[in-house]
C-alpha cells in the first residue's frame, strides 16, 4: 500500500492555483468556468500558469456547460485542443465522452486518447452519468485510461462510498480512482475510515464579493441565480485541512 496520500486541486484562475499550491495540493486540474462545472480553459491561462509553477497540470477539455454527449464539431474542437495542450507541455488532460444511451462513446474516446499521446488521461465526472459504471470501468482500461475522476455515481463522495468500495479492488493497479465531489476535511475523514482511497479531488471554494463599487441593479449578465459580483476563488486553509488529515494518515501507514 502506497504510503502517500495524493490532493489534487481544480482551479480556474491563477489566485486559485497559487492558493491551492499554498495549501498543499499535489497537482492541479486547470479548468474555466468552474462555477458551472468547468470547461476548457484558455492557453493563455495554461501559459501562464505554467510559467509561475511546475506542479502538474492536468487540463479539463470540455467545450462547453451541459451534458456529454458531443456532436463531430464538438469532437474535433476537443481534439484539437488537446493537440495544442500537449504540444504546450500540459502533463494530463481530463476528458469524457458519452453516447445518448449512456455508454462511453468509445469511438470519440479513442480519437481523444490518440491526440493525447503520452500524457496522463482522466476520465471526469461523465463516468458518474454512464448507465454502467463497472461497463466503463473495463472499457476505460481497455482505452488505456490512467485515472477516473468519480463521486461514486452519488451525489456527493461520502453518499458514493458502496461504489467505491466496488471499483477499487477491480481497478487493481491499472487505474486510479480518484474520489471527487464533496470533498473537504469532513469528507475525507469519513472516506479514509471507511474505504482505501488514496487519491482525492477537490476545489476548496469560497465566495469573494467583487472589487467594483459601481453595481448597475437594472442589469445582470450572469445566468438566472447568479450573482456576477460574488467571485470563487479556492480558499487556502480548505486545502491545508485536507492536506493536513492526509499527512497524518500517510505517517500511520509508515
Amino acid at each position: 500500500m502506497k504510503n502517500k496520500y495524493t490532493l489534487e486541486c481544480c482551479v480556474d484562475s491563477l489566485v486559485s492555483a497559487h492558493a491551492a499550491l499554498r495549501g498543499g495540493a499535489d497537482r492541479l486540474e486547470l479548468c474555466a468556468n468552474l462555477i458551472i462545472g468547468g470547461t476548457t480553459p484558455t492557453m493563455a491561462l495554461y501559459q501562464k500558469m505554467r510559467e509561475q509553477t511546475d506542479t502538474d497540470i492536468r487540463v479539463l477539455i470540455r467545450p462547453r456547460f451541459g451534458d456529454f454527449l458531443y456532436s463531430e464539431e464538438e469532437a474535433c474542437i476537443m481534439c484539437r485542443e488537446i493537440e495544442a495542450f500537449r504540444k504546450a507541455g500540459a502533463d494530463g488532460i481530463v476528458i469524457g465522452s458519452l453516447r445518448a444511451d449512456g455508454s462511453l462513446h468509445i469511438e470519440q474516446m479513442k480519437r481523444f486518447m490518440e491526440q493525447a499521446g503520452d500524457m496522463h488521461v482522466t476520465l471526469h465526472r461523465a463516468f458518474d452519468m454512464c448507465r454502467d459504471s463497472l461497463e466503463a470501468l473495463r472499457q476505460a482500461g481497455e482505452l488505456g485510461i490512467h485515472t477516473i475522476l468519480t463521486s461514486g455515481r452519488a451525489t456527493s463522495c461520502t453518499k458514493g462510498i458502496s461504489l467505491f468500495k466496488e471499483l477499487l479492488p477491480l481497478s487493481g493497479n491499472q487505474i486510479t480512482i480518484l474520489a471527487g465531489g464533496g470533498v473537504d476535511a469532513d469528507a475525507v475523514k469519513t472516506l479514509l475510515s471507511q474505504t482505501a482511497l488514496t487519491d482525492f479531488h477537490m476545489s476548496g471554494k469560497k465566495r469573494i464579493s467583487s472589487g467594483m463599487q459601481y453595481r448597475n441593479p437594472s442589469v445582470s449578465m450572469g445566468l438566472p441565480g447568479m450573482d456576477e459580483y460574488t467571485l470563487w476563488q479556492t480558499d487556502e486553509e480548505s486545502i491545508r485541512s485536507v492536506r493536513t488529515l492526509l499527512d497524518e494518515a500517510a505517517a500511520e501507514n509508515l
